[in-house]
């Protein structure tokens, strides 16, 4: 992927800096710029933090995310498949810790028989990230594409944990665990996926941030589905009405419409720590959760299992549901483990 420069001549990073004391937007170039100084480690830790307070104070636009995009790909450890492959996943930021809802799903979309390449990380703003769990239940990460490859002709899955597919930012981490807060890397986070997706079930925390991936990916040739629920939660929670977005379909729906019951915040809630996390996350694995909890995970992978397959949603619901009370989700996941924690038998 090509990266531009102004004129052919890097801008001083001062020259950068300075346009966010003016509140002036990035044009889609500098953007790339600024974040090839990010990758290069030539911010210092307090620039880094006026960059990261800024984007938290100020709406990032469609061209400095895009730019962003670019550079990051482009320096991403890429992973190709010959597959027709989905990935699941959130923006994270809804304050809402709740149960790792988009992983469940990816695994219960891969024990429905689609190829799923998860792109994760560890959690910034929540108690567990979806690297969290994993490595916590046993699963070994690696950016070894044969092992990937394996999983994907065995198990339908693989996960892709951003920080050994994105060596560029090792540089930024310190900065975001010190800053604790969701950043516009979290944003991001989504968008850079080095594998070579064809479908993206993307969950936002925000129906502005729903605006702008749904510019974004229009630009792109990933069959996406964006979905976001009106009282704040990054994916479907169920907990009330919930938006969702396809390249050419745009709709708003009560569970009631679907014939599901409306849950409660509560119900949803993670715990306090990873391991309470990792329980939890087996228990629905198991069809051991409560229904709440086995709901908002078959509601949103339903929704990703008819974005690749085309299904009728009925279907799909059906289809994930049975996934779960099966047990070919939880047989699934065994498969994918390692070094088998206690809590998997």
């Amino acid at each position: 992927m090509h990266i531009y420069y102004l004129n052919n001549t890097k801008m001083k990073k001062k020259e950068l800096i300075d346009k966010f004391y003016h509140k002036q937007k990035l044009i889609k170039k500098e953007a790339e710029l600024l974040m090839l100084y990010i990758t290069e480690g030539q911010f210092t830790g307090m620039e880094m933090a006026i960059i990261l307070m800024y984007y938290k104070m100020n709406t990032i636009s469609i061209d400095e995310l895009m730019g962003f995009r670019n550079v990051l790909l482009s320096k991403s450890i890429q992973f190709n498949t010959p597959y027709e492959t989905i990935d699941v996943c959130g923006t994270g930021g809804d304050g809402k810790n709740t149960i790792n809802i988009s992983t469940l799903s990816a695994i219960v979309i891969a024990a429905c028989g689609y190829k799923v390449v998860k792109h994760g990380n560890y959690g910034v703003s929540s108690k567990s990230g979806s690297s969290n769990v994993l490595e916590y239940l046993g699963y070994q990460f690696t950016n070894d594409t044969h092992i990937l490859n394996s999983q994907l002709d065995e198990t339908n899955m693989c996960f892709l944990h951003a920080p050994l597919f994105h060596p560029a930012l090792k540089n930024v981490a310190p900065v975001r665990q010190a800053f604790a807060s969701h950043t516009f890397f979290n944003l991001l986070g989504p968008l850079v996926n080095p594998c070579n997706i064809t479908h993206q079930y993307i969950g936002v925390n925000s129906l502005e941030t729903m605006r702008t991936y749904e510019y974004l990916l229009q630009k792109t040739n990933i069959n996406f589905c964006l979905v976001h629920s009106l009282d704040g939660y990054d994916e479907i929670s169920l907990t009330n009405t919930f938006k969702v977005i396809k390249r050419n379909h745009t709709q708003i729906t009560h569970p009631l419409e679907i014939n599901l019951p409306l849950n409660t915040s509560s119900s949803l809630f993670s715990g306090e720590s990873v391991k309470q996390a990792a329980i939890q996350f087996v228990n629905v694995l198991e069809n051991k959760s409560s229904s709440e909890q086995k709901n908002s995970v078959v509601i949103n992978a339903a929704y990703a299992i008819q974005l690749i397959s085309n299904k009728p949603l009925l279907d799909c619901i059906l289809e994930a549901k049975e996934a779960i009370e099966s047990k070919k989700a939880f047989n699934l996941f065994k498969k994918l483990i390692t070094n088998k924690h206690e809590y998997i038998n």
